[in-house]
């Protein structure tokens, strides 16, 4: 028997495969050795360039420094779309106000002291509808501001409308956050809650900004209440005393200095952390009232006076 025909016999073959597989599995493990490193050449640049952009996106937007995410997710943004649209009757305009509102909240708490009370979607609903419901004057009175962050930004809304808003504000500015029923803390910023940090904000609305009003008190005092009494507001943004009484007495006053059509806006209508809000609009709107409800758009009520 020759050598060919001996490597062929069945025996032969019995007592070869242990080293066959020995050999293979070595050619084996070097060719997955060899995919790995292929692979990881490819792969490693990709995963450090996508962790450099997730913490360049966490820095920018996540919640280090604000206490609150400004991550927006595909569902609720849809939602707002669709409830802006509804209200203000115009989805393009819709969609284009809630973008233009995103980029304004993330432009000022980055630039700005402290932030903007509230979720990103009721931020950007109330910043992009209120232009859209055409007040009938460019007069503002919002009650409770925090930092001020806020109406500096729809002061920019509005001018992008064309309009030339003139800004009251009342807040008691007691250097934290009151709500009934909490245990008032510093804020997630680390900023104090004052008159001066408000300032600092407008400031960067320009000269609207610099020429905003701002009256410190508890909007049922009497006394607050007659320094800005003076005129009849178009835009009145109620988001001050979340108890179901203090929200209805803002409503209550919302109705003797709102201009005809001027627009009244909740803040946390519906929000299950907030249950007085709903409740005190649900019973005002029983009672004689000149508020005619609108509509709501991410836990904000919308409403237009007679």
């Amino acid at each position: 028997m020759n050598s060919r025909s001996l490597l062929r016999s069945p025996v032969s073959r019995r007592l070869l495969r242990p080293v066959a597989d020995l050999i293979d599995q070595r050619i084996d493990r070097r060719v997955e050795r060899q995919v790995e490193r292929q692979v990881r050449s490819a792969v490693d640049p990709a995963v450090r360039e996508a962790t450099a952009h997730r913490l360049t996106h966490e820095l920018l937007l996540g919640s280090t420094g604000r206490g609150l995410s400004r991550v927006v997710a595909d569902g609720p943004l849809k939602r707002l779309h669709a409830e802006v649209a509804e209200l203000s009757g115009d989805r393009d305009a819709a969609v284009r106000n809630v973008a233009t509102a995103y980029r304004l909240l993330v432009a000022l708490e980055s630039l700005g002291v402290g932030r903007v009370a509230g979720g990103t979607m009721n931020i950007c609903g109330k910043l992009g509808t209120i232009p859209l419901l055409d007040p009938p004057n460019d007069e503002i009175l919002e009650i409770g501001t925090l930092y001020g962050m806020f109406s500096t930004g729809l002061i920019r809304m509005m001018e992008r409308d064309g309009r030339s808003p003139s800004l009251t504000i009342v807040d008691p500015f007691a250097g934290v956050q009151l709500q009934p029923g909490t245990n008032p803390r510093p804020d997630p910023t680390g900023t104090p809650v004052d008159e001066h940090a408000v300032r600092t904000n407008l400031a960067l609305a320009g000269p609207a900004g610099a020429a905003a009003r701002i009256q410190r008190g508890f909007s049922e005092d009497p006394e607050t209440r007659a320094a800005v009494s003076d005129r009849g507001y178009g835009v009145i943004v109620v988001d001050g005393d979340h108890s179901a009484k203090g929200v209805r007495l803002d409503l209550q006053w919302a109705e003797e200095i709102a201009a005809p059509r001027g627009i009244v806006v909740l803040d946390d209508y519906g929000d299950p952390s907030w249950p007085g809000v709903k409740e005190a609009l649900d019973d005002h709107l029983k009672d004689g009232t000149r508020l005619t409800y609108l509509g709501k758009a991410a836990h904000s009520a919308y409403l237009r006076a007679t």
